[in-house]
């Protein structure tokens, strides 16, 4: 019987298979996935070589816990009718803003960890809040910890802050894409090759996060370590000041918040 059953096939549920399976905290034969699409079934399976198939009710049947990873507006109708296969089990839910309190109503239990993980899981280097409603168990909470530290770094919050979560790490690999994309723009305009320039900017990007990572200092400290007076640096960050840069990404962080809050009211 499987210990973990995937409801979606799609690219996060693959990059989370993949990471556990990679990190030996389940053997490919211990998980499960259930699809309704062709397609996607076989890159899953071809991807971490767990079998994938097309019935949820099939696949539920004997699993110790299911991590939900379809389309939020797909829930209302997967859901209802696997409320009797899913009661006792753990339900970890990725579908972005869907509450713990809907959750609870469509499946009838309250043994449900909400999660908001990123894409950059993909690669290993995820970050994901998790919050739990009151019929999660210890254990539950551990092997939350357990699953998606297999993929990158994951902490517990309030359920009220998952939200602003998603404003930051769930939508922020986008504005990070976009950043660098900008960056390399501007590169091309400079007189740099665009190949070049992506390479440029990737490794700067990479570089500075590493430096964070590893505590050299502040985000303030670090600008101000990199920042003479009357220098090139000094002179480009003075246009991001004239265009109240931090206000700008301040209110796209708001933004996006308020529409995760916007989609978990329906």
């Amino acid at each position: 019987m499987p210990q973990l059953v995937f409801l979606g096939a799609g690219k996060m549920a693959t990059a989370i298979a993949a990471g556990l399976i990679e990190q030996r905290i389940f053997a490919a034969t211990e998980l499960l996935a259930a699809d309704r699409i062709d397609t996607a079934r076989a890159a899953f399976t071809a991807a971490t070589g767990v079998r994938c198939l097309a019935d949820n009710a099939d696949a539920v049947q004997g699993a110790e816990a299911v991590m939900l990873a379809i389309k939020p507006q797909d829930a209302p109708a997967a859901l209802p009718p696997l409320a009797a296969p899913l009661a006792g089990k753990l339900l970890i839910s990725i579908a972005a803003g869907l509450s713990l309190a809907r959750l609870s109503a469509w499946v009838r239990t309250d043994r449900i960890i909400r999660v908001m993980p990123n894409t950059p899981a993909m690669v290993r280097q995820g970050a994901a809040v998790y919050a739990c409603a009151p019929g999660a168990t210890a254990a539950d909470r551990a092997l939350a910890q357990r699953i998606f530290s297999a993929v990158g770094i994951a902490c517990e919050m309030p359920e009220a802050q998952l939200d602003a979560v998603t404003g930051v790490s769930g939508s922020g690999p986008a504005y990070v894409f976009e950043f660098v994309q900008a960056m390399v723009d501007g590169a091309v305009k400079a007189g740099l090759p665009a190949d070049a320039a992506l390479a440029l900017v990737v490794q700067t990007v990479a570089g500075a996060a590493e430096m964070l990572r590893q505590q050299r200092g502040t985000p303030d400290e670090l600008r101000q370590a990199v920042t003479s007076k009357g220098g090139t640096t000094a002179a480009g960050l003075q246009v991001l000041t004239d265009a109240h840069f931090r206000d700008l990404i301040a209110n796209v962080i708001q933004r996006a918040t308020e529409r995760s809050r916007e989609l978990g009211r329906g």
